[in-house]
């Protein structure tokens, strides 16, 4: 179960271009919306807001509570000013804890793979999240790819290789590939120089053995 993180909200009544008074004075508005739910006005401290989206990113439960009621949400949208990057507004989704949801979980790669460490391939990567679906409680903080057994060029993990557990349903493509182990470049074009040189001598032994023939006829 990802790891749930608390933010302390208020009611917010300023709204509009007003609210940068509450910027001033070191407070975020937030808004929290939902399918259950009409749209709910907050504002929070901004330090507590930029630690907790810091740490659990889109893919971890945040609390918010409202006048002593939690409210389990996700980050969607968070608004940052384009020159200091400092937090403008955060839209939160108020999660429904008994309704699978559908979300983006970043992959975070681990271990070695043989093949690398000896220079004798280089490792390919495909998408950098996979989309589960999935209870709110079963939510992934990131989901680790071991490539420690990519020891061979052509060695690769797929979608299919994935075990999230029967919680979690894994909406990729299973044949999308997420990991391989190419040959390097250098490699392939000494292969290919190599190829074209074999070929270059069969079409001049082809042509030597047809010299007598064509003297013959004349």
């Amino acid at each position: 179960m990802a790891e749930k993180y608390v933010i302390e909200a208020q009611t917010r009544e300023i709204v509009g271009k007003k609210v940068s008074q509450l910027r001033r004075q070191g407070i975020v508005p937030v808004t929290v919306y939902g399918p259950k739910s009409q749209p709910v006005n907050l504002q929070v401290p901004y330090r507590p807001l930029q630690l907790a989206l810091m740490k659990a990113g889109g893919t971890n439960l945040i609390e918010i509570n409202v006048d002593g009621k939690p409210v389990p949400v996700l980050a969607r949208e968070v608004q940052r000013d384009i020159i200091r990057n400092d937090i403008m507004h955060v839209d939160f989704f108020a999660v429904d804890m008994t309704a699978k949801i559908r979300i983006d979980v970043p992959l975070h790669f681990i271990g070695d793979s043989s093949a690398v460490a000896t220079k004798k391939g280089i490792l390919v990567t495909g998408p950098t999240t996979i989309t589960i679906e999935t209870l709110p409680s079963h939510l992934l903080n990131q989901i680790e790819i071991d490539i420690s057994n990519l020891n061979e060029v052509n060695d690769a993990i797929h979608v299919r290789d994935l075990n999230l557990g029967e919680e979690i349903v894994i909406i990729n493509d299973p044949e999308e590939m997420i990991a391989r182990i190419s040959q390097p470049a250098a490699a392939r074009s000494e292969e290919d120089a190599a190829a074209e040189e074999a070929a270059a001598a069969g079409e001049v032994e082809i042509i030597k053995k047809g010299k007598p023939d064509e003297e013959d006829d004349k």
